[in-house]
């Protein structure tokens, strides 16, 4: 019997290493705990992390990964203190940087095989982070409607000492009114960032959230520059945006302004337009946006 027992072990997890280590072994994997992000994993198959922006939670992908389901294994990620979930560890200090380092733990506990990285807005400045990070253990990025440094959509030139006091009178005005009234208070302030400011300032109505998480991730979105980052992602990355043929809108001429941005990364992203789509691409254009997705994974 105990011959017999020895044998069959060999067979499970010998002869079949791939099966085990692949299926078996995540059923044993501890459950994963943050205070600062929250995941809900779904499907089968190769592994997609979905990043949300400002004020979303992993909802804003659900018809995305839907999609996806029974093809890939989808994994939905929410910023503690984005729409109605506790505020966890997120009440002071850094939103980003922290959100990062847990999708990386997330990536390592897990045992994900390099997976798919795809973020939209702040959620894609994390998603570069990671990618910046690990490097080989990330399979491919996309960012959607966002920029390494938002500013420089606006000027190319511009600093983050230049953007700071605008950035901190943005945070000091959601803290005291609110995301609901943030954009015209800063308006009427003399704030304006054009396109760029109304890319970081729409995605905050979405869902909202807890003030304090809001504004530290508003600030951050305007003042982190993660240009010089860009030559440590080996990965290749694609960059979806929303796109316009009237030639007076700003995203029009929204292309060059991206190639122009990642142009430190190591290989020359990929740029795809989603034509009639504002800051929530996935959400203006589903369809369009799902077939950029399925190409980028294909």
């Amino acid at each position: 019997m105990r011959r017999l027992l020895v044998s069959l072990l060999a067979i499970l997890f010998v002869v079949l290493p791939g099966a085990a280590s692949a299926q078996g072994s995540a059923a044993f994997l501890p459950a994963f705990r943050s205070d600062r992000i929250i995941v809900e994993t779904r499907g089968a198959g190769p592994d997609v992390i979905f990043i949300p922006g400002l004020g979303s939670t992993g909802a804003a992908w659900r018809s995305t990964a839907d999609r996806l389901e029974g093809r890939y294994r989808v994994h939905l990620v929410t910023i503690r203190g984005f729409g109605q979930t506790d505020i966890g560890a997120n009440t002071r200090g850094a939103l980003a940087a922290p959100a990062a380092l847990e999708i990386e733990r997330y990536i390592r506990e897990q045992r994900l095989s390099r997976p798919a990285l795809i973020g939209h807005s702040l959620g894609g400045q994390i998603a570069l982070r990671v990618a910046a990070d690990m490097r080989g253990r990330v399979g491919r990025v996309m960012v959607v409607d966002s920029a390494p440094f938002f500013p420089a959509l606006v000027d190319s030139r511009v600093t983050t000492r230049e953007v700071e006091p605008l950035a901190r009178l943005g945070y000091q005005a959601l803290m005291l009114f609110g995301d609901q009234a943030l954009k015209g208070q800063v308006s009427a302030l003399g704030g304006d960032l054009g396109l760029a400011g109304d890319m970081v300032f729409d995605g905050l109505g979405l869902q909202g959230g807890d003030r304090r998480v809001l504004a530290q991730g508003l600030y951050e979105a305007l003042t982190v520059d993660l240009r010089p980052r860009l030559r440590d992602v080996t990965a290749p990355v694609t960059v979806v945006y929303g796109w316009t043929r009237d030639t007076n809108n700003p995203r029009n001429r929204l292309e060059g302004l991206y190639r122009y941005g990642f142009s430190a990364l190591p290989r020359p992203a990929q740029f795809v337009r989603i034509e009639g789509a504002d800051h929530q691409v996935m959400i203006d254009q589903p369809a369009r946006f799902q077939a950029a997705v399925e190409q980028f994974l294909g």
